[in-house]
């Protein structure tokens, strides 16, 4: 994110192919639910030569598949809505707030239940000598219309049409509903080793420790570096989503990003095979 860019504003990548993955989702048991793993094709292990041991390896896999109807479990779950500049947040996806920001937070609140798993994840970050704060959660969709509309001002007084003047805000500024941070389930961190909101942050003991404990708590690092043609976001290593401790194992040991996740999810859902 450019520095110049304010903290509450989002910068897109510009359209880019996306790549296609290949992958072999592996059902297996997490504390708490039902899991999956997802493995890259490079990551499985060589094939047996004979057709018999191939054939039972195929057969274990096949039986291994989570369901449609686990799938759909893990969709349906509040806490794994999908919001981006083409997905809009449902609008009855309503919720509690608590407040959990730093004394300098612009926005201090998420969802009740992310704002508790933060509020432990700071504390534990705490006992490790490690600080973490809180700068930017839940905004109303009426505080995204307000910065989308002033961006979109700022084009038309550059004599900008209509239709290219909220083109371009697009660009800085999600348009109403279509930010991750209405949902109150994504937070800007910080620390004093890093109060801006830029990519200095990952060379701080705060973002170490979020990389190494954060999944614990519930939360995914939401624009990994080796994911922007995917997610359209350039990477921001201090913007982390709550998706809930057994479905961030879940993504994090897939190593997808979010909406990759999501995409094969569906697709299980709807009864599609995916081979490796």
């Amino acid at each position: 994110m450019n520095p110049s860019v304010h903290p509450h504003h989002r910068r897109h990548l510009r359209p880019a192919v996306r790549r296609v993955l290949t992958v072999t989702v592996v059902a297996c048991i997490a504390v708490g639910g039902a899991s999956f793993v997802l493995h890259s094709r490079s990551a499985m292990p060589a094939a047996s030569a004979t057709s018999t041991s191939s054939a039972s390896a195929a057969s274990e896999a096949e039986s291994s598949l989570l369901t449609a109807r686990q799938a759909q479990a893990i969709l349906d779950d509040p806490r794994m809505v999908l919001v981006n500049h083409t997905n809009k947040m449902p609008d009855d996806h309503t919720f509690t707030t608590k407040a959990c920001g730093s004394a300098t937070a612009v926005n201090k609140t998420l969802q009740t239940e992310a704002a508790d798993a933060f509020l432990a994840m700071q504390a534990a970050a705490a006992k490790d000598g490690v600080t973490i704060w809180m700068q930017s959660g839940y905004r109303s969709v009426d505080y995204q219309k307000n910065l989308y509309d002033q961006k979109t001002q700022y084009f038309r007084n550059k004599g900008l049409s209509e239709a290219e003047a909220k083109k371009q805000a697009a660009n800085i500024v999600n348009p109403p509903g279509y930010s991750e941070h209405n949902c109150g389930l994504a937070a800007d961190l910080n620390s004093p080793e890093h109060t801006d909101l830029t990519e200095g942050f990952e060379n701080t003991e705060a973002f170490r420790w979020l990389s190494a404990h954060a999944v614990e708590y519930g939360f995914i690092l939401r624009y990994p570096k080796n994911a922007e043609a995917v997610t359209e976001i350039t990477y921001e290593p201090w913007h982390w989503r709550y998706v809930g401790p057994e479905n961030a194992a879940l993504i994090q040991q897939s190593g997808l990003c979010f909406e990759d996740a999501v995409a094969v999810l569906q697709k299980l859902a709807a009864g599609e095979k995916i081979t490796g």
